[in-house]
């Protein structure tokens, strides 16, 4: 797909500012440039909402001694690197920071930004991409190489949840209900997403993690519900680990209280005249 997201690189205060895909021009340059230690986003998915900017934070290094423009960087491409669909918006890198400079080996860092608003950003770009490292060269001549590093990318997802009644007497009947949302980037808004399979979760009072008491799927709407035994106070929530196209998500806690159950005799009580 051929896109027409705006993008702008900036580094060292200067921007330079392009409309399209970066396709390799021709004359690209095919060796004296080597990038390693590429990491992108710690490794992990990179989520994505409906309106938030999203910031993904890169490090890498570039082992050259030929002269070239600055600003080096790494991006999630798909394709090929002589013809890259690109998902970038905008992209902050660092001046060089010199590991060796007789050998020309510099470490970078850099802020890759992903913005959901874009027109031509929509669902078909959740899932696997590759990580490319390009850098320009003099002559109209770049160095573009993948450098083995799959990338997630990910619809967010959102949860709610609501446990009643409360307080409950131990032994009673809790009611926990929620709602499993996902992002869609097509519209702009979050749906609701069905058929997936979502953890109830409950953290007793004083202690520090969440257990896994049972789990639902989401109806056609994105609707949760079932129902657990009160056996004491602390805080309920639902739990969606996510899949390869969706981010993992959890709802707020709900703490419900809980009371001593009453029990009333079955026989009835024998008043006796004095």
């Amino acid at each position: 797909m051929a896109r027409t997201m705006w993008k702008a690189v900036i580094a060292g205060g200067a921007a330079l500012v392009f409309t399209g895909v970066a396709a390799a021009p021709a004359g690209a340059a095919e060796g004296g440039v080597a990038f390693s230690r590429v990491s992108v986003n710690g490794g992990k998915p990179i989520v994505i909402g409906v309106k938030e900017m999203v910031e993904v934070h890169a490090t890498f290094r570039m082992t050259t001694t030929l002269r070239h423009d600055s600003g080096p960087t790494v991006f999630p491409y798909r394709g090929t690197t002589e013809n890259p669909e690109t998902l970038w918006n905008v992209i902050e890198s660092s001046d060089c920071k010199v590991v060796d400079r007789a050998k020309g080996i510099c470490d970078f860092e850099e802020s890759l930004y992903i913005d959901p608003r874009d027109l031509d950003f929509g669902n078909e770009d959740a899932g696997t991409w590759r990580t490319a490292a390009r850098v320009f060269l003099p002559g109209d001549s770049q160095d573009i190489d993948d450098v083995n590093v799959p990338l997630q990318v990910k619809r967010a997802t959102r949860l709610t949840v609501d446990a009643s009644p409360e307080p409950v007497a131990i032994g009673r009947t809790i009611t926990v209900s929620g709602r499993l949302t996902r992002a869609n980037w097509d519209t702009h808004t979050y749906q609701g997403y069905g058929g997936r399979t979502v953890s109830l979760q409950f953290k007793a009072t004083g202690a520090s993690s969440y257990k896994t008491v049972r789990t639902a799927v989401s109806s056609a709407t994105g609707s949760l519900r079932t129902t657990v035994k009160a056996t004491g106070p602390g805080t309920w929530r639902w739990t969606y680990y996510g899949n390869s196209v969706s981010g993992a998500s959890s709802s707020g806690g709900d703490t419900v209280a809980t009371q001593p159950r009453v029990l009333h005799s079955a026989f009835p009580r024998v008043m006796h005249a004095m």
